[in-house]
């Protein structure tokens, strides 16, 4: 009986403890008035987790752009054509030949003299960008640094050539970074490494369903705690629906990646803080330059920029501001947004004219609004609206690509474009409002990615100024950024000479580097004047800042080298070959190491021809080889060398110089 007795308690105790315990779970997840996912708390799951409950969804939406938009390279990912793919880059005299190895993808860089191949590098190709509408490009990863290969196949005309930004000379070959920026939008949320600009632990394929919707992990948890929400009459506010944000909210969870441009962060915001339900200006601005000559070009990410200029967006938005309630389900139903056309989770490919037409017939259907084209000039489109209304056309920062103008228009008969463009300005597409501070920034950005001329830093220097006084301590980072940018190496020293406490306040780490670049900058300018060793001090805390930098690394230890602390460089040097084997300067400054001051001419020379096989044309590489090639008593092969560096820059003085003393021994 006894035994009973306790077996009875023990039971009722288990039932009063589960019933506590569902109880508290209830409570812990009460129905909400604002969405979770913005409370920072609240953490990513994962598509695959979408996936268990949404997997119609999940399925469509991996068919879409986004959902292809990065993945490991592979013959399923890829969409190119590799018969007799071959690129030749006229100004540097390379050719590119990608090929597949097996199921390895690979890109042979090579050069011809005389028929012969005098030079040829192999890499591997570990990533592929982009969904294949438009582009494939291609990426190399090497012990997480990423890196893009000088090899695009752009897939409407079938065929391979360099990447945007490669042509006309400007081949940086394996040298562009793949930074958080370029991430942050062709990826979900990857593991970036802080300290780096371009080093990741670990990469997702595509875009996730969370990048739209807001981390996940309530929406899930209330779920399975069975709590349900009747979404035809109330807001879910464990996930974000778009469909249910307002206008401009809509727009900024668009405009987070369908919105290209100078972006310029707040103050402690990185790429990875804006979240669907947010205003994008809480964490960026955004700014595109204004030029005098071409108004109808675009750039191949200015969707959502190009349709808020167009009339149908403006009439349509300014009648549901005025007509809307805010106890609305889908406040912005009414108006025309990216998702009235587009179904996120169904791929443009499959989504026929008929669809978009239909779309546009909502509100032209009256007789007044009827199209008055000509019937002929309709039916050789098949009366499709679109091919009319959105031009499909070149972009002005993407070669070999067309894609239809989100500016809806009626379509002009005089489409000139003036010869040469004018820079007239920038502004801020999601911000009208955007401050000072945030337009010089811009500016400064505009600078470093277009390189026109100075007057684009003297913008950026009067946004700093209020009434004439510049604000020191505030806005540091950005006046030694714009007088470094200006050569004026003086100013920097004065700025930083102006507050003694100038290392204490470079303390902070941050995904943009910010303070490690400021410190790098202040380095660099006391190295220009000759002040190696006031210099040392700021290229050390740069260092500390940013340990996986591998440049502001190798430009510390080379002042380290200059200083005499030869040691130290060294250990530095071959930190940065165990990161990164492939950094040409570091093997050739370790190189020099070796013969200057362990006179070891023989690991010299090993280095040296490591730096030249990744790059031939690394000019410090040839002119330390003809250095080591004369002290070796072999002055034919110097001179070789140095007519190498004179073939690729004639007006080298040095080199020119080099050469006479060479001939004359």
């Amino acid at each position: 009986m006894r035994q009973k007795l306790i077996a009875l308690s023990v039971l009722l105790l288990i039932v009063l403890l589960l019933n506590f315990c569902t109880t508290q779970k209830k409570q812990t997840l009460p129905l909400l008035s604002s969405y979770a996912s913005l409370n920072d708390t609240v953490k990513y799951v994962g598509k695959e987790t979408c996936r268990s409950c949404h997997a119609e969804i999940y399925n469509t939406f991996m068919q879409t752009g986004m959902g292809k938009s990065f993945d490991v390279a592979s013959k399923q990912k890829t969409s190119a054509k590799f018969s007799h793919a071959v690129i030749y880059d006229k100004y540097k005299n390379f050719y590119y030949h990608p090929f597949w190895q097996n199921d390895s993808l690979h890109l042979l860089e090579f050069r011809l003299e005389n028929g012969d191949t005098v030079y040829k590098r192999n890499e591997v190709i570990n990533f592929i960008i982009g969904s294949g509408q438009h582009t494939n490009s291609h990426i190399i990863n090497t012990n997480g640094y990423l890196n893009q290969a000088p090899a695009t196949f752009y897939t409407q005309r079938g065929e391979w050539h360099l990447p945007p930004g490669f042509e006309d000379g400007n081949n940086t070959r394996f040298s562009r970074i793949i930074g958080l920026e370029c991430m942050s939008c062709h990826n979900s949320y990857p593991d970036f490494v802080l300290g780096s600009e371009n080093k990741y632990n670990k990469l997702e394929s595509g875009i996730n369903c969370e990048r739209c919707h807001g981390p996940g992990e309530y929406h899930v948890q209330q779920k399975q705690a069975g709590i349900l929400v009747d979404t035809a009459k109330e807001i879910d506010f464990s996930i974000v629906n778009p469909a249910k944000l307002s206008i401009d909210l809509q727009f900024d969870v668009c405009m987070r990646c369908h919105l290209q441009g100078n972006a310029v962060l707040n103050s402690d915001k990185s790429f990875f803080d804006f979240k669907p339900g947010m205003k994008l200006s809480d964490v960026m601005n955004v700014f595109v330059p204004l030029y005098e000559g071409n108004g109808n070009a675009h750039i191949m990410a200015s969707h959502a920029e190009r349709l808020k200029q167009s009339r149908c967006y403006i009439e349509t938005a300014n009648k549901n501001h005025v007509n809307h309630q805010p106890s609305e389900l889908r406040p912005g139903k009414n108006a025309l947004t990216c998702i009235t056309c587009h179904n996120p989770h169904v791929s443009v490919r499959q989504t026929n004219d008929d669809h978009f037409n239909a779309v546009c017939k909502n509100c032209h259907h009256t007789e007044n609004s009827l199209c008055t084209e000509k019937l002929a000039v309709r039916s050789k489109s098949n009366d499709n609206c679109i091919s009319c209304h959105m031009t499909f056309s070149g972009t002005s920062d993407i070669p070999h690509v067309s894609i239809h103008d989100h500016k809806i228009s009626i379509p002009s008969k005089d489409n000139t474009e003036h010869e040469h463009k004018v820079f007239k300005g920038i502004y801020c597409v999601n911000n009208p409002s955007a401050d000072r501070k945030s337009r010089g920034r811009a500016f400064i950005a505009y600078f470093e990615r277009y390189g026109y001329d100075t007057s684009v830093l003297d913008s950026a220097l009067n946004c700093f100024s209020d009434a004439g006084n510049v604000s020191l301590k505030e806005n540091i980072n950005e006046l030694v950024q714009i007088y470094f940018l200006k050569n004026s190496f003086a100013k920097v020293i004065e700025l930083t000479s102006a507050m003694p406490d100038m290392l204490k306040l470079l303390n902070k780490k941050s995904y943009s580097n910010t303070h490690a670049w400021t410190a790098y900058r202040i380095g660099a300018s006391f190295q220009a004047i000759g002040k190696i060793e006031a210099a040392l001090p700021f290229y050390k805390r740069a260092a500390e800042l940013a340990p996986y930098h591998l440049d502001v690394l190798n430009k510390y230890a080379t002042a380290l080298s200059i200083a005499g602390n030869v040691k130290e460089a060294q250990k530095i040097y071959e930190f940065i070959l165990k990161e990164y084997p492939k950094h040409v300067s570091a093997l050739t400054n370790l190189g020099f190491i070796f013969l200057s001051e362990k006179n070891d001419p023989q690991q010299a020379l090993a280095y040296y021809n490591k730096a030249l096989a990744l790059n031939p044309d690394y000019e410090p590489a040839l002119m330390n080889m003809a250095g080591l090639m004369h002290y070796m008593n072999r002055n034919k092969e110097a001179i070789e060398f140095v007519k190498r560096i004179l073939k690729i820059s004639p007006n080298n003085e040095g080199a020119r110089q080099l050469l006479n003393q060479l001939k004359s021994t």
